[in-house]
């Protein structure tokens, strides 16, 4: 036959994931993209670990630059070597790039490879394996089922799951924690019920299924069947994988006596391929909130970009905005995120647009798009704290202080909120008493003591002051207390009926106290500047951020 009657013929298309398909799987949750000056359709082969020792590159792959700092001559190398190979990507550390930002950004346009940034939440070694996850599970075919199913809605692919095999669906992470679960009228089994309600498998469960060599099983096939025994409905369950990681798991269960659809087992393996892209999105989908989180602590600290800030958080870069100090003693841990949860949520259904920034025992709260006028704005501010501090602590079952920060204008000046923010709730936890929320105007005397003792800790008083030989005093003798007994005096101003009811001790008893501590000390209680230096060096005494002795 003549070559020339044959067709031309020519490489057969490879099935490519683009670098825009794979941050849209992996999400914010792993990586930040700084530039792409060949667009996001470049396709990405596959991901590998930069080596100093054995020069140079895979084309079309993400290579992560561990160990290269984004601010260094040598990361302009590496770009350049990346260009001459047709790398993807190159992956530097977190901390994102500083003052060479221009000429990495030049190097990357010349070398024509996008360069991105490890989230600082995601190490080295998570990010290899949600990436080559994303690569795996981005190629994918999403299958009928999940085709009209939004990247990372699990419930509406719960849903989908359980129309097409006839069954209740719940999907898991590979910890065994509720993710999502189909929706459904009928009456489910008592094992469902109580997963749902403990969003997870109750541990004596998890603890049956791993001595049996339940998840030995789940993760070495595609779909387990059981049948229905006595009160437990037939069951099926999938691992969903992408990559070599195992993303969580897919579980049917029979309703109401019904058997589950005669291809349920095929439509549920499809699914658990189906399935993968979601489950790695969603699982970095989170860390969107921590990147809102992290620009806002950057700010408040005053070394941020406001800008990042607002393009994050929706927030207007010059409009009216304020901080909430917000402490209810949890002490952070699990209590603290909750807490963070819950006041989320208050603002969002009084209609502020609210970020909630941890700050280990306290909650900052940067609340956006307040009213122009600043008379408004503080009442409207007012109202809500007092909301908060209400329900809060009735849900809670503690006392919940916050602060109110002074409205200002513009996200740059968000420190100044934060600042008047933090010294109103540092003064209502000095004070204590019944007002659980105040601005630095309604405790300004509170305040402005905390300002002197923080203008204290700096002066160096004579070692020999009449408090010092006190405290000298109670050291050397076991049981003596001395320094309480004159801070109750002072503290009621030398009522001494009253100071001897606070300390417990009979009128005579404390009357002795005093003439002691005139002897030992040679305090002068007549006067008032012996009076006044007494009772700074106590409060300084009970500071924590001072260097004397906690309270006796």
């Amino acid at each position: 036959m003549d070559s020339d009657a044959l067709p031309s013929w020519g490489a057969a298309a490879e099935s490519q994931v683009t670098l825009e398909r794979l941050l849209s799987v992996v999400g914010a949750g792993a990586l930040e993209l700084h530039t792409a000056p060949g667009g996001l359709a470049a396709a990405v082969t596959g991901v590998s670990v930069l080596d100093p020792l054995e020069p140079g590159f895979r084309p079309r792959e993400l290579v992560l630059a561990v160990g290269v700092d984004a601010r260094s001559a040598h990361a302009v190398d590496v770009l350049r070597g990346a260009g001459e190979w047709a790398v993807a990507g190159v992956v530097f550390g977190s901390g994102g790039s500083g003052s060479s930002d221009g000429a990495l950004r030049t190097a990357a346009e010349e070398a024509g490879v996008a360069v991105l940034f490890r989230t600082a939440w995601c190490t080295w070694d998570q990010l290899v394996g949600v990436l080559r996850a994303g690569l795996a599970s981005a190629g994918v075919s999403p299958g009928p089922m999940a085709q009209a199913v939004v990247l990372g809605d699990l419930e509406r692919l719960a849903d989908a799951v359980a129309a097409l095999a006839g069954g209740a669906v719940t999907i898991e992470d590979p910890e065994f924690r509720v993710l999502a679960y189909s929706s459904t009228e009928e009456d489910v089994d008592e094992m469902r019920r109580l997963t749902i309600l403990g969003r997870r498998v109750p541990p004596w469960r998890v603890a049956a299924m791993r001595e049996a060599g339940f998840f030995r099983a789940l993760w070495g096939v595609d779909v387990l069947h059981r049948p229905a025994t006595g009160d437990g409905p037939e069951r099926l369950v999938a691992a969903v994988r992408a990559g070599g990681e195992v993303l969580g798991s897919i579980w049917v269960a029979a309703v109401a006596g019904r058997p589950l659809a005669p291809n349920a087992s095929e439509a549920l393996r499809s699914a658990a391929r189906a399935a993968a892209p979601h489950l790695l999105h969603h699982s970095t989908r989170g860390a969107d909130t921590r990147l809102v989180q992290d620009a806002a602590r950057a700010v408040l600290e005053g070394r941020g970009c406001v800008e990042v800030l607002a393009e994050r958080a929706s927030l207007p870069e010059q409009g009216a905005c304020a901080v909430l100090a917000v402490h209810d003693g949890s002490g952070g841990g699990d209590e603290a995120s909750r807490l963070q949860g819950m006041l989320a949520l208050h603002c969002s259904a009084h209609g502020h647009q609210a970020v909630v920034v941890p700050m280990g025992e306290r909650a900052l709260m940067v609340l956006g798009s307040l009213d122009a006028d600043p008379q408004r704005a503080g009442n409207r501010l007012a109202e809500l704290g007092r909301s908060l501090a209400r329900q809060l602590s009735a849900t809670r079952r503690t006392t919940v202080r916050i602060g109110l920060g002074d409205v200002v204008q513009g996200l740059a000046r968000l420190p100044e909120s934060r600042r008047s923010a933090e010294l109103a709730l540092d003064a209502l936890l000095v004070a204590g008493g019944p007002r659980v929320v105040a601005s630095t105007e309604d405790v300004a005397e509170a305040v402005g003591i905390i300002k002197v003792m923080d203008a204290l800790r700096e002066v160096v008083l004579p070692p020999h002051t009449p408090v010092a030989r006190l405290v000298a005093f109670d050291a050397e003798h076991s049981g003596s207390r001395m320094v309480a007994t004159l801070r109750a005096y002072l503290d009621h101003f030398g009522d001494v009926p009253a100071a001897s009811r606070a300390l417990g001790v009979h009128p005579n008893s404390l009357r002795y106290r005093i003439r002691r501590i005139t002897q030992e000390s040679h305090i002068d209680l007549d006067s008032a500047d012996a009076r006044l230096l007494a009772q700074l060096q106590l409060r300084l005494l009970d500071d924590p951020k001072g260097s004397g002795p906690a309270r006796p």
